[in-house]
């Protein structure tokens, strides 16, 4: 039997999701030379792709009717599986489902299952690096799922990121975003307090990080947030407090349903959900602490 072929410029792809994420790499997928239709619930949304040279449809099975290959970038696993019941009576037989967003891994499992059953094949593969990075296609992904599908879907996720980690059978990708964002939250969260305490006792929040990034105390948070939003309280990162509170629930979950205790995550997730009802919906994630940066 043939192996099946990879999936090329100029395939047809349906990005259903068009937020801060979904947009710019909607927009990756179209320079590579793929014909992307887009889809939002919201028509504000749909509106600005459009605007920016994109093809927005006005419902989700115009999006995904002849795709060969549909993504979805959506706020959780629920509004996936969501989309995903709209859209299965209107995929071409063969289409691939691609997961893009931060979803729950065992939820993942359960709908790959489901839509296996139907004839269609599922991964999941979420993304790390922000909005700067969705936009010029320097994303890390992380791949779960059948290696040969994925094999098929490669130059796909290569016009979306440059750096594509394969990381086992499905759910994997998902289970590996969360506990990825669990570490970089509480890394966040201590960066926040050290300059907290630092600008108290006098020390310049500026030469603290340049400190931070020389030394044993350097993550993400002191690389590429701490003088871009934090200190000049800017907080526009491009992702939100509440979509990073919801994954690090995820991953304190994954950890609860495999028997392992993880007393570090549960405080960082009473921690950022009570941090999120603080500020309210739509506040960016590096607004973490806010009170403390603005003391």
């Amino acid at each position: 039997m043939a192996e099946a072929a990879s999936v090329r410029p100029p395939a047809a792809i349906a990005v259903v999701g068009l937020g801060n994420m979904g947009r710019p790499m909607a927009a990756c997928l179209m320079r590579a030379g793929y014909a992307v239709t887009g889809y939002h619930l919201l028509p504000a949304a749909r509106e600005r792709f459009a605007q920016a040279g994109g093809r927005a449809a006005a419902d989700v099975a115009a999006a995904v009717a002849g795709a060969a290959v549909v993504i979805a970038l959506l706020p959780d696993g629920k509004a996936v599986r969501a989309a995903v019941t709209a859209m299965r009576p209107h995929l071409a037989a063969g289409t691939i489902v691609i997961d893009m967003s931060s979803s729950a891994p065992l939820g993942t499992r359960a709908l790959g299952a489901e839509l296996a059953a139907a004839g269609f094949a599922f991964i999941d593969a979420p993304v790390s690096g922000g909005v700067k990075r969705a936009a010029d296609a320097t994303l890390a992904v992380m791949v779960g799922g059948d290696p040969a599908v994925i094999d098929r879907v490669e130059p796909v996720l290569s016009a979306m990121g440059s750096a594509i980690f394969r990381t086992g059978p499905l759910g994997s990708g998902h289970a590996m975003k969360a506990l990825n964002n669990y570490v970089s939250a509480a890394g966040l969260a201590a960066a926040v307090e050290a300059l907290a305490v630092g600008r108290k006792f006098g020390l310049d929040p500026v030469v603290m990080t340049d400190v931070l990034n020389a030394s044993s105390g350097r993550n993400n948070t002191t690389e590429n947030k701490l003088k871009q939003f934090i200190i000049p309280k800017t907080f526009a990162s491009g992702f939100s407090m509440a979509l990073m509170a919801k994954d690090i629930r995820t991953a304190d979950e994954l950890a609860e349903a495999l028997g392992i205790e993880t007393p570090l995550a549960v405080l960082c997730t009473d921690l950022w959900e009570e941090e999120a009802k603080r500020l309210g919906p739509g506040a960016d994630h590096t607004a973490y602490g806010r009170y403390l940066t603005e003391r």
